[in-house]
């Protein structure tokens, strides 16, 4: 799988741009959103760990290309947390 970023996510910001509100109601969202990945992270780490084991030592693909879309999108979601980018991560524009 491959991140692609656009400018938005990786230009430096000098001053963030949206209402610190209508940012904080974003972020308490996304904060949420990120505990849920994290539990998905390690179901998705325990199952490929099982498929592993009984698969003679094969990962498998769509389950490791998974886990990559998302722990790429944990750190868009990170980027944004922590004001690095205006740009939030998906649900709130498309998924790269």
């Amino acid at each position: 799988m491959q991140d692609i970023d656009d400018d938005r996510d990786t230009a430096p910001l000098d001053k963030l741009t949206e209402p610190l509100g209508l940012r904080l109601v974003y972020m308490l969202i996304i904060g949420v959103m990120l505990s849920f990945a994290q539990s998905v992270l390690v179901l998705l780490a325990v199952i490929q760990f099982v498929i592993i084991l009984i698969d003679n030592r094969q990962p498998n693909a769509r389950l490791a290309d998974l886990g990559c879309m998302v722990g790429a999108w944990v750190a868009k979601a990170a980027r944004y947390m922590v004001g690095a980018t205006d740009a939030k991560p998906w649900p709130f524009r498309e998924m790269d």
